[in-house]
Order: C-alpha cells, then sequence, then structure tokens
C-alpha cells in the first residue's frame, strides 16, 4: 500500500507551481497599480504617471504571455518533442520584450508631443502615491528575481526586470514632479522629460532581458559552473575515473547536458552500460535541476593520467 500523505502536511510545491504563484502574484500587483497611476496621473495631473500606467499595463498582458509560457513549457516530453517544451519560455520572454518595446514607444511619442505643448504643473500628492509604488515595486523585483533564479526561469527573470524598470520609471516621474513643482511655472515639461527619460531605459532593460533569452535559443554555452559541478558529482560515482566533454543546453527550467565519461577500459558492455545509468541517476539526484542526460562511456588510455 502506499503510504498516505500525513494531515496538515502538504507536498512541496513543484518549480512549476512556484511559477505559476509568482506570475499571478505579479498580474494582481500590475493591475492594482495600474488603476492607482492612471487615476492619480489623470487627477493630478502628471503625465510621467499616466506612462507609468500605460507600461503597468503592458505588464499585465506580459504576465500573462508568462503565465502561459510556464504552463506550455512545463508539459512533459511526448513523441513530437522528445526533450519537452522548455523551450517556449525563452520565446515567451522575446513577446514579453516585444511588448516592453511597444509601451516604451508610445511613452517616448507621447513625451515628446507633451514637452511642446502647455500645460498644469502636476499636484503634489501624486509623489506620495509614487513614493508607494517605489517601494512596493522594488520589492516586487526582489522576490520575483529571487524566485526566478531558485528555479532557473528565464521568462521569470523578464517578469522581474518589468518590475524594476517599474520602478526606475516611478523614480523618474518622482523626479520630474518634484522638480516642476519646486521651480515652478515654466518647468511644468519636467515631468515630460521624466517619462521620456523612462521610456529611455525601458528600452534599455529590454535588451537586457533579450540577451540571454536569445543566447537560450542558440545554445549559447553559459553555465561553467554547472559543468563544474557535474564534473565534480559525476567522480563520485565508484567506475568513473575521470570526465571529458560536457554540453549543456537550457530548455525552460531543465538543464540537458551530454557528458563524456571515462572508465575502465576492460568493462564489458554490459557493465558500461550499468555504470552510466548509476551516473544518470547520480547527476539527477545531485543536480535536480538536470533534464535529459546522455551518457557516453569513453574507455582509459594507458598513456593518459586521471585526475
Amino acid at each position: 500500500m502506499l503510504e498516505k500523505e500525513k494531515p496538515g502536511i502538504k507536498a512541496p510545491l513543484s518549480v512549476e507551481q512556484q511559477a505559476v504563484r509568482t506570475t499571478y502574484f505579479s498580474i494582481i500587483g500590475n493591475v492594482a497599480l495600474a488603476s492607482l497611476k492612471g487615476l492619480a496621473g489623470y487627477f493630478g495631473n502628471s503625465y510621467a504617471l499616466i506612462a507609468d500606467a500605460i507600461e503597468s499595463t503592458a505588464d499585465v498582458f506580459s504576465s500573462f504571455l508568462v503565465l502561459i509560457g510556464i504552463k506550455y513549457s512545463s508539459r512533459p516530453a511526448d513523441k513530437d518533442h522528445p526533450y519537452g517544451h522548455g523551450r517556449a519560455e525563452p520565446l515567451v520572454t522575446f513577446l514579453v520584450v516585444g511588448f516592453l518595446i511597444t509601451s516604451a514607444t508610445i511613452i517616448a511619442y507621447e513625451s515628446i508631443l507633451n514637452i511642446g505643448r502647455p500645460h498644469d504643473l502636476p499636484h503634489p500628492f501624486t509623489l506620495i502615491v509614487l513614493a508607494g509604488i517605489i517601494t512596493w515595486k522594488e520589492i516586487s523585483y526582489r522576490l520575483v528575481m529571487q524566485k526566478s533564479k531558485e528555479i532557473n526561469s528565464s521568462s521569470l527573470k523578464a517578469d522581474a526586470w518589468h518590475h524594476r524598470s517599474d520602478a526606475i520609471t516611478s523614480v523618474a516621474a518622482f523626479i520630474g514632479i518634484s522638480v516642476a513643482l519646486l521651480l515652478g511655472k515654466g518647468y511644468e515639461s519636467a515631468d515630460d522629460w521624466a517619462a521620456l527619460f523612462a521610456a529611455g531605459f525601458i528600452l534599455y532593460n529590454s535588451y537586457l532581458i533579450f540577451r540571454p533569452a536569445l543566447g537560450e535559443i542558440m545554445d549559447e554555452h553559459l553555465y561553467d559552473d554547472l559543468v563544474e559541478e557535474i564534473r565534480v558529482a559525476s567522480m563520485e560515482v565508484e567506475g568513473i575515473l575521470d570526465t571529458e566533454k560536457c554540453f549543456v543546453r537550457k530548455a525552460g527550467m531543465k538543464y540537458h547536458i551530454e557528458l563524456h565519461a571515462i572508465v575502465d577500459g576492460s568493462l564489458t558492455v554490459r557493465e558500461g552500460h550499468d555504470l552510466s545509468h548509476q551516473l544518470k541517476d547520480a547527476l539527477h539526484i545531485k543536480i535536480p535541476t538536470l533534464g535529459h542526460i546522455l551518457i557516453h562511456i569513453e574507455p582509459v588510455q594507458a598513456d593518459v593520467q586521471v585526475r
């Protein structure tokens, strides 16, 4: 009989469940803040806040994309996708970057138009709203980024940067509104210049998010630390004398590897086969983030010293 789960004790969440929970946190937060910024910007006469609301609205849609990407990429391997569906995650990251670029373009365009238009000074209460938003978005960035590192999610990392870019645009708006209020008439456009700066910063962040996702799609080698961890874990398996080539590719939240392991050349085919399975099992236990593992057995050469 299977052992029943003890009452009051819940099974630990999978990485996919953790990612989904974190994304829901982002969606709820962005919906609330987009509404708050839009209302405060409209009634407080601040285009920088309205620009901020536009970005947060784009963040809501991009977070939904992240949610869809995480759920799809966590599907198990099947006949048509023997390595699973993990590559959907960086593809979703590209779409998220597209949302960021679109929102930055809209903000920049409207800011440039508003700079040349006469308008009233922002209301002081908008600074109080912005101070609260900056604090909350920075906390959100740290929470989501920490989770993205824990579960190796590139799309969650992109979502985290949405929170950080939102915090920075709010800082820019805070500075712009403060300048306009302190210096008074003639400096109303400081608010719009702040929104323009925020647009430039969003574009810069878009590149920072896009670059690692592109590397993931192109199987760029960025995993020296993981390779060393794999080598150390492999040497702990009895019968593995050394390791040679080790190739790593990331797909979703898993790392697929190809490892050449050096063994005693006198082993039979059956013994070498069994040893490779022992090594696979040991690596999966030691490094749970590994997905598909291909082991190539190499016989030790007489003139080569193993470590």
